[in-house]
């Protein structure tokens, strides 16, 4: 039987497309919302559809990195040639981040990971009832910091920052605080960029402070970009 029609143009694309200024880097990308159950049917999330992630990590195996993608639940088809490891809350995703990261080269921290989970998730469906209800949260690990923390003298570290006001100054605190080598920052309202779209508008900033704005462009694209100034790092 004839291989899927798309899967063989992944595969050729893969190929023609391929370098290997990365060739023996080992990358960890992760991606996508975290899901916080409530219940056995109610969960809180976040709009975060992977994309931006997902072109991470393929461009990545594109240079010839060994990659591996922890993702949330999205309705995206794995890249070709990167290792995918599932995570559905942001307990799963730390615990298999911090397992992973140690062998990493570089790590691309693009998910959007749930800064709170409920308190106490029930086992059962949680039933309508009279008036108001209230659920108790309790802070999740902010991966990331601990990242920083953690991150090996010759370690790349790049972070993501999802922003509706005050987009600089609150990603150059973001960099300091976790340890960051430079992160990828956006302003959600703009039209064309944040959740859901096929494009975005980044501002790459490094931890002395400077800031690169690019244009509106495709998430390929700006991945493409986020790896330019990787290698030149290198």
């Amino acid at each position: 039987k004839m291989e899927e029609p798309e899967n063989i143009v992944d595969v050729v694309m893969y190929h023609l497309s391929k370098n290997d200024d990365l060739a023996g880097k080992k990358i960890l990308v992760t991606a996508g919302p975290t899901r916080e159950a409530i219940d056995p049917v109610r969960f809180i999330t976040n709009r975060s559809t992977g994309r931006m992630g997902y072109e991470m990590a393929k461009e990545a195996a594109r240079r010839g990195a060994e990659v591996v993608l922890v993702s949330g639940r999205v309705n995206i088809k794995p890249p070709y040639g990167v290792k995918l490891v599932s995570a559905e809350s942001a307990q799963d995703m730390y615990e298999e981040v911090m397992a992973l990261s140690k062998d990493c080269d570089i790590i691309i921290k693009s998910a959007a990971v749930a800064d709170y989970t409920p308190k106490n998730k029930s086992d059962s469906k949680i039933k309508k009832q009279p008036g108001d209800m209230s659920i108790e949260l309790d802070r999740t690990h902010d991966i990331l910091l601990e990242l920083g923390q953690t991150k090996k003298s010759k370690q790349i570290l790049i972070g993501f920052a999802a922003e509706t006001n005050d987009l600089i100054a609150n990603a150059k605190s973001k960099i300091e605080r976790k340890n960051l080598d430079f992160i990828v920052a956006n302003d959600v309202k703009k039209e064309g960029a944040g959740f859901g779209t096929d494009t975005n508008i980044v501002t790459l900033i490094d931890k002395e402070g400077n800031a690169d704005h690019l244009p509106i462009m495709k998430k390929s694209e700006v991945a493409r970009a986020v790896f330019d100034r990787i290698v030149k790092i290198l």
